[in-house]
């Protein structure tokens, strides 16, 4: 191929432009087959050198060099010689024969056998072995060594120790953008599969306009993505699965409002209150309640309501309940009512359920009433702060328990004035407690240095039998699984932490919901027997000290008579002063005003009947 065909064939231009190549060619030349051609070499450039920019070069003078002085070591790996192993079976089908004799031949062997019993060691060696074979009879007659005999091991003879670890760690999504928000409720879907997580801080002025109110739900085999998010109309306090329906959520918020979820339909609320006819401050409890729709819940919260929903008609709260013994309206004021601070309900029981009030009482409470005095049963003084946790046994549930200031207590029904079991006082604050679902004798308590305790009243009474430290910073709240196998744990710091418990603390035994029983009707026996004794004392010493005044030893025996007249007429009278004591100011007014104007009826109408009137009267 000469010049001119080149020139033909292939236009290059070369162009600088953002060191781009722009390389054409003629459209009859495309698609033609390449012919090549030898062609003699020729110079296309050369660069010379140039003395002058020689003198610009400065030689490097000395020249360092690293050299490794080490030994040179090398690695080798010899592997020994493999012994070849053979499998191989025999049969044995008869044996102890000696070679020259046949087996299958009946007149060799029994010509064998004649000759050996004829021998003198025989008869010897048959009796050596008999006492051993007869003791292998013995003992094949007396254990079957084919049968299992210990089938059915009871659980209560297992001593291994409670323990529990961490499997998994469920941190804030917020926490990366550096907003810290502590745990506020923790609910498990009744399937077991997912936990919903809320977060609220409840510290005074704690929330900021920047604080996000997101509260998210999460598969308890992921902690690293949440499942769904939750996006309430203010941060939510308390959050609550329906227990026939795992995908409707309820909870209440910090300023007052309920809403309610469908995990189905996304994150947004399906129902939400308007805040003019919700609470006015949090709601601290969320709970479902059992019914043929299963579209009911209540909710407890600090301005001493207690209101119940309707999630087909969730615009307004179907009914509602003043946390006031003395209100006999329920649509009465709540200025003195006591705000609820946790709520207890147990399906099993549909009409009645329990509040936890701030100033440490519990009300037991009965839904089908007609008035408010009527609906509030009986009053328990728990603790001397709020109530922070109150449960039912699942197993037993006339008893309860409450976790509030620095102790834990077992409660009966039957018994108001003191708990029938407690622990002992702690250092650190409690936060929360709950029973576990598969064994009535154990219970959990949450404290304020992050340390998980698991009591088990059965083993002992005056320490918990396992102490966990779960965190650094205070614990919040605590859910237990269904199965008791597996306890969350909310944080101060945002983190939820998902323990397992081992075996001991999650597996009933065979008689221990019988050894509970028997322990809660001895000690509420034994409560019984101390609450009659010390009103008996006190009977006694009120009426010692009005004996005091009727009269003393020198009155005879009238005299006598006539001081235990007077002292039960005093009795009486101080009744009467301790009732009136506890009666409302104002109806005591009232009454007292027209007993006076009853007295100046009295007065004139005796000053109008004259002076023959009054003779007759002293004459009477």
């Amino acid at each position: 191929m000469d010049s001119d065909d080149y020139d033909d064939d292939d236009d290059m231009i070369e162009k600088e432009l953002e060191i781009k190549l722009d390389i054409t060619k003629k459209s009859r030349r495309i698609n033609r087959p390449v012919q090549f051609a030898d062609q003699h070499g020729h110079i296309m450039e050369e660069v010379r050198s140039d003395p002058e920019m020689q003198s610009q070069y400065i030689p490097r003078n000395p020249v360092s060099r690293v050299i490794q002085c080490a030994a040179v070591s090398s690695e080798n790996e010899v592997n020994t010689i493999r012994a070849d192993f053979i499998s191989q079976g025999m049969n044995h089908a008869e044996g102890g024969w000696p070679k020259d004799i046949n087996p299958a031949e009946n007149d060799q062997t029994m010509r064998f056998r004649k000759k050996i019993e004829k021998d003198e060691n025989y008869v010897n060696t048959a009796l050596g072995l008999c006492g051993i074979m007869e003791s292998c009879i013995k003992q094949n007659n007396a254990i079957e060594i084919y049968e299992d005999y210990f089938n059915e091991v009871d659980e209560a003879t297992d001593c291994e120790e409670p323990k529990a670890k961490t499997v998994n760690l469920y941190r804030d999504p917020e926490a990366l953008d550096g907003h810290i928000r502590p745990v506020s409720a923790i609910a498990w879907n009744p399937d077991g599969e997912q936990i919903a997580i809320a977060y609220c801080n409840l510290e005074f002025l704690a929330i900021t306009p920047e604080t996000p109110s997101t509260s998210y739900i999460f598969n308890i085999e992921d902690p690293t993505k949440p499942l769904l998010e939750l996006h309430p109309p203010y941060h939510l306090v308390s959050c609550e699965f329906n227990p026939k329906d795992g995908h409707l959520l309820a909870g209440g918020c910090y300023n007052g409002q309920v809403c309610w979820w469908d995990d189905r339909k996304g994150g947004k609320p399906e129902g939400e209150i308007n805040l003019s006819v919700s609470h006015i401050e949090p709601v601290y409890k969320t709970m479902w309640i059992s019914s043929k729709t299963a579209s009911e819940f209540f909710t407890a919260s600090t301005d001493g309501t207690v209101l119940w929903w309707d999630i087909r008609n969730f615009k307004n709260p179907v009914e509602r309940l003043v946390l006031d013994p003395k209100i006999k309206d329920d649509d009465g004021s709540t200025e003195k009512a006591q705000g609820a601070s946790c709520l207890e309900y147990e399906p099993t029981i549909p009409t009645k359920f329990m509040v936890g009030t701030e100033q440490g009482n519990v009300f037991a409470c009965n839904r089908k009433a007609k008035s408010t005095s009527e609906r509030i049963v009986g009053m328990y003084r728990a603790h001397y702060g709020p109530v922070l946790a109150l449960q039912r046994n699942p197993c037993f549930p006339k008893n309860f328990l409450t976790v509030g200031d620095w102790c834990a207590r077992i409660w009966s029904e039957d018994i108001k004035e003191s708990a029938i079991m407690w622990t002992s006082s702690y250092t650190e604050n409690l936060t929360d407690g709950c029973w576990s679902p598969t064994r009535p004798s154990v219970f959990f308590t949450a404290r304020h240095d992050g340390v998980l305790d698991a009591w088990d009243i059965l083993y002992q009474q005056k320490a918990p039998i396992l102490s966990t430290k779960v965190a650094d910073e205070a614990l919040n709240c605590i859910a237990v699984h269904e199965q008791g196998c597996l306890v969350a744990v909310g944080c101060n710091n945002g983190n939820t932490s998902l323990l397992e418990l081992s075996d001991s603390l999650s597996i009933s035994h065979k008689n221990e919901k019988s050894s509970v029983t028997a322990m809660f009707e001895r000690e509420t026996r034994r409560e019984k027997i101390l609450e009659a004794r010390n009103k008996e004392l006190r009977l006694k010493e009120k009426t010692k000290g009005i004996l005091g005044l009727g009269g003393g030893p020198s009155a005879g025996a009238g005299g006598k008579k006539a001081g235990l007249v007077g002292a039960f007429d005093l009795l009486k009278k101080k009744n009467n002063e301790d009732e009136e004591a506890k009666e409302d100011p104002i109806q005591k007014a009232e009454r007292q005003f027209f007993e006076i104007i009853k007295k100046e009826q009295e007065l004139r109408i005796a000053a109008k009947k004259g002076p023959m009137g009054r003779s007759s009267e002293l004459d009477d």
